[in-house]
């Protein structure tokens, strides 16, 4: 089991209230995603959940038992941080098993479950190794095989991609979502990058100043995101907005149009604009174009689309693909 419950959590250092009272419920087996810009209180709630904060009010609630005054260890959660927090003269092995050893359990049941962890990270063949000849990616490897070894209820992950390099971390990626395909234990995910968010979780919940702008799947919050920050916040590049006369003929203080939902061409359209920077990426363009009346737009086309700067070129946005809002952000 792996359920856990937050009922109106709220946070406050001095006068500073930083989680003015979030709702949610994980499910037990749930792959959930933490995601906002920095300062954003996504941490902060993890640590919330983890009792490595206490919290000011409300109520942490795990597998139907309320843990808010609970010290970390009675918990049944296990916590991967965003450093490694190895130790350099320890093997593999005795870094993996080092929890174990600490609550005092049986050699031979350390070797089980140390070479079960090894196998499901593929770290067998570097068990006898220190942390030093291990690169980026395997130290963190080691980091959730000691998470592992626990048998947690939950593992919590505070974005423990940050300190790896642009393909280490897709591969990374690739492999935490598989493990938690063979786990099947509650995995709650803290980070910055909507990419991670959007193609790691079973749901994405969006945070703004400590508060829960939507929860939801992926493409729920892609297709259906309740506000102008979520349309921003989900989606790569970021969403379009235009306001003045052309949002108000839809009734709306502003419209958003994804990159992708724009149908192009040099000949005619609803927007015209002009090209700027092209950025051809092979099977993607991205124009950045400026449209007539200075406003900024990205706009997705096929990878040999034949435009370059200066180009003319009109936009119009697909049948069902545009977002209305209202002057308070909110959507129509």
């Amino acid at each position: 089991m792996g359920s856990i419950t937050l009922q109106q959590v709220r946070k406050s250092f001095g006068d500073v209230e930083v989680i003015p009272g979030v709702d949610l419920e994980i499910n037990d087996g749930e792959f959930v995603v933490f995601v906002g810009p920095s300062g954003c209180g996504k941490s902060t709630l993890l640590r919330l959940i983890a009792g490595l904060e206490d919290v000011t009010s409300g109520r942490v609630v795990i597998d139907g038992q309320d843990m808010t005054q609970a010290p970390p260890s009675r918990r049944k959660l296990a916590m991967v941080f965003q450093s490694y927090a190895l130790y350099p003269h320890m093997s593999v092995r005795k870094n993996i098993a080092f929890p174990l050893k600490m609550a005092g359990m049986a050699a031979d049941e350390q070797e089980r479950r140390v070479q079960h962890a090894a196998g499901i990270l593929n770290l067998t063949d570097y068990l006898d190794r220190r942390p030093g000849q291990l690169s980026g990616g395997q130290r963190q490897r080691v980091a959730i095989g000691r998470a592992i070894v626990r048998e947690p209820s939950a593992f919590l992950f505070d974005e423990p991609l940050s300190n790896l390099d642009a393909a280490l971390r897709v591969n990374m990626r690739v492999e935490i979502s598989e493990l938690h395909k063979k786990l099947a234990t509650t995995m709650v995910y803290v980070t910055h990058d909507q990419v991670e968010a959007m193609t790691m979780a079973d749901k994405i919940v969006v945070l703004r100043a400590g508060r829960v702008e939507q929860v939801g799947s992926p493409l729920e919050l892609y297709r259906s995101p309740a506000n102008r920050f979520v349309a921003g916040f989900i989606g790569s590049p970021n969403m379009n907005f235009i306001e003045g006369e052309a949002a108000a003929a839809m009734g709306a203080h502003a419209i958003g149009v994804r990159p992708e939902h724009f149908a192009m061409s040099t000949t005619g359209g609803q927007f015209a604009g002009t090209v700027g920077v092209a950025e051809h990426l092979g099977s993607d363009t991205f124009l950045h174009i400026e449209l007539d009346g200075g406003i900024p737009i990205v706009a997705r086309a096929a990878g040999e689309f034949p435009v370059g700067h200066g180009d003319r070129i009109w936009l119009t946005p697909q049948d069902g693909r545009v977002y209305r809002f209202d002057q308070q952000g909110l959507a129509l």
